[in-house]
């Protein structure tokens, strides 16, 4: 996986708190913006595909945000190979990818405010899947 890439996408809702993380990010990521680029209203389906299948081409992690993380995790999780979590702690966000090797970030921009959310972006981004206990592994590839 390409660590120091991250495709992020938003819907409206979302769009504040996608360009605060942007700025935050792009020092030290290839950051690919993959929309909205508004407040205006949009179908936040349409961005999750659109990272979702970027986050699959490119083999690296992806970072979705609208009003509660729900439904853009409903979407990015149809997707074979994308497992998507929706993390309001950085508990949440260490165990999504220690245990379940998540590479896809949910987040609610109207549920965390943006330190909270650099917090648990900063944690998910760091955190290693634990290779060394074989029942994770077990568990992920049951998954597809």
């Amino acid at each position: 996986m390409e660590l120091n890439k991250i495709i992020i996408g938003s819907d409206h809702a979302g769009f504040e708190l996608k360009e605060y993380l942007k700025a935050k990010l792009e020092e030290k990521y290839d950051l690919i913006d993959a929309g909205t680029h508004s407040e205006e209203s949009c179908h936040y389906p349409l961005f999750a595909k659109k990272v979702c299948e970027s986050v699959l081409k490119e083999n690296c992690f992806g970072i979705l945000i609208c009003g509660t993380g729900i439904g853009m995790s409903i979407m990015a999780n149809r997707f074979n190979k994308i497992r998507a979590a929706l993390c309001t702690t950085n508990f949440m966000a260490q165990m999504a990818r220690e245990h379940n090797n998540a590479n896809v970030l949910c987040i609610g921009a109207r549920v965390l405010d943006n330190e909270k959310s650099k917090s648990i972006v900063n944690i998910f981004l760091n955190t290693e899947f634990d290779k060394e206990n074989p029942r994770h592994k077990i568990r992920v590839d049951m998954f597809d």
